[in-house]
């Protein structure tokens, strides 16, 4: 049995989805909808012409009814975050581009487990929970599994060292206020403030201290450095939501920093943010309260505080 997914959306983003979920073979059909038909039908025949050398796969473009009996849509449908404007700016039209969407795709794929991706991602993932009527489970945001991919990168190119032995997160907002816990961050099982000494006294007098504010800092600006340079990130981002629909295929769980809705974890409710989720074929299977210093709790809350405060200014 296939599996089959919608990407609502036809844009840089949504395109690269259904492009990287082609190549990779992770789909057997592709639905892809977009207000903009024509690009919709452009994007769908590009990528289709290409499928013989894949896995087989039919892609199309369609109308919301041809969701049905989805496994998995992918929401990308959204204004498009300009150089210098945050993501929180762009909170009440994306919110109401969303809550257009919502009724007409939950009308044909009910069942399906919902991968939010526009921005800003964490609002939108709050939306769908207080207006979509579906299993808290089944809704899942991007959240800062971009992010996150984004500090493997750059400890793995720091360090020298396969991002496969880099086990670092970032937790809370997909924005300004996301933060790395330190405390979880490791190499190869070392703890990462530990590993330099660890090296040979050679290869130790090579590489300078790791300093965490300078690697947050990178993380936190890159998606912006990015739009500067070339108008739009979309190839990261795409291969991180497809790395999300694998595990949920996989039938293995697996453990990322999805945004999800938070019942009391490190005295946080009533908000969407990253800290780790357990993913299966349900969706979200649990959520895992890693040990975090207290200081890491603080930053934590002061993430939950920031979206909270944008929450409460906007019209759902």
């Amino acid at each position: 049995m296939g599996n089959k997914i919608t990407i609502i959306g036809s844009g840089s983003v949504g395109s690269t989805i259904a492009y990287t979920l082609a190549v990779q073979g992770t789909a057997s059909e592709i639905v892809m909808i977009d207000i903009n038909v024509d690009k919709s039908l452009g994007e769908a025949l590009d990528i289709r012409q290409g499928t013989p050398f894949c896995a087989p796969c039919s892609i199309y473009a369609g109308g919301y009814e041809d969701a049905k009996d989805s496994d998995v849509v992918i929401l990308t449908s959204g204004m498009a975050r300009k150089p210098g404007q945050s993501r929180l700016d762009l909170a009440q039209a994306n919110v109401d581009i969303t809550g257009q969407i919502i009724p007409q795709i939950t009308k044909f794929a009910p069942d399906a487990i919902y991968i939010i991706v526009a921005n800003p991602v964490d609002i939108l993932t709050y939306q769908f929970h207080q207006i979509s009527g579906l299993p808290e489970n089944h809704i899942i945001g991007s959240g800062t599994v971009l992010d996150t991919a984004r500090l493997r990168a750059r400890l793995s190119e720091y360090f020298s060292i396969s991002q496969q032995n880099v086990h670092a997160y970032v937790f809370g907002e997909h924005g300004d206020s996301s933060f790395v816990p330190w405390s979880l961050a490791n190499i190869s099982n070392i703890p990462i403030d530990e590993y330099r000494d660890c090296l040979s006294e050679k290869d130790r007098q090579l590489l300078p201290p790791l300093v965490h504010e300078e690697v947050e800092d990178y993380i936190r600006k890159s998606g912006g450095k990015i739009i500067q340079r070339k108008g739009a990130t979309f190839y990261a981002i795409a291969i991180s939501v497809c790395h999300i629909c694998k595990c949920i295929f996989s039938g293995m769980d697996t453990t990322m920093t999805v945004s999800a809705m938070m019942h009391g974890e490190y005295g946080i409710s009533g908000v969407c943010l990253s800290t780790l989720s357990v993913i299966g074929r349900d969706g979200v299977n649990g959520r895992i309260a890693a040990p975090l210093e207290d200081d890491e709790v603080a930053k934590l809350r002061k993430s939950a505080d920031a979206l909270h405060s944008v929450i409460s200014q906007l019209k759902f």
